[in-house]
């Protein structure tokens, strides 16, 4: 029986929505917690198994998108239909900005507050955790994001067992995030920078044009390439 639309929108909501709240909550209230921070491994471990525990619970209904640029290099390898893409990028921006807002509530709520910081947003010059530039940034981000999606997508075909694909992926972006959170905070998703960015808005805002752009342009590569030259024929 076919899977509805309405279903696939549900489940693209909710992951996304874990993704944002588990990875970028982790760098929010963990990473640095007093004497007790899980510093930038424990944030990639739980980018990571969000994706995991995420791609098990909604992969099932929706494919386990959780991300525009996975969606985009998806409908290039010819393994998504372009008609749904557009839905699908609306409801995961919907469940990053949504899980966005209830980080804002809860960091928010902590005694003497009055800024909400980075809050896990992604830049680049000053705003990089290691101070890279807007170009290595995009470098870092295109080539990235092209990987994951070589990884997705063969992971993910016929030939390979069935249900082991979640821990390659995972495994996969927990790697990429312990590559890049010096260089940019890790995006490789242009509704995971969304998210965050809408609360922390000016410089946020202003450098989200590189996390959708070289996201889609990794994406979309990484989707040509394993169309070409890697999938089942």
């Amino acid at each position: 029986m076919a899977i509805k639309l309405p279903a696939k929108l549900t489940a693209e909501f909710l992951g996304t929505f874990w993704l944002v709240f588990g990875g970028c909550g982790s760098a929010v209230f963990a990473a640095a917690f007093p004497a007790l921070g899980i510093g930038f491994y424990g944030v990639a471990l739980a980018f990571g198994l969000t994706v995991l525990t995420g791609a098990y619970a909604f992969g099932p209904i929706s494919g386990g998108h959780f991300n525009p640029a996975v969606s985009c290099g998806l409908a290039v390898a010819g393994r998504f239909a372009w008609k749904e893409f557009l839905p699908y990028v609306a409801v995961q921006c919907l469940g990053a900005m949504a899980a966005g807002f209830v980080l804002y509530l809860i960091v928010s709520g902590k005694a003497g507050f009055t800024t909400i910081g980075t809050f896990a947003a992604n830049g680049y010059d000053e705003h990089s955790p290691g101070g890279y530039s807007a170009l290595s940034g995009f470098v870092a981000e295109v080539v990235l994001t092209g990987f994951f999606l070589l990884v997705i997508l063969g992971s993910t075909e016929k030939r390979v067992p069935a249900g082991f694909a979640p821990i390659a992926i995972g495994l996969c972006l927990c790697l990429i995030h312990l590559i890049s959170i010096p260089i940019t905070n890790t995006s490789v998703n242009p509704a995971r920078s969304l998210g965050p960015a809408v609360f922390v808005q000016g410089w946020a805002v202003k450098q989200l044009w590189l996390f959708w752009t070289a996201p889609f342009i990794g994406g979309a590569l990484g989707g040509l390439v394993h169309r070409k030259f890697l999938a089942d024929k």
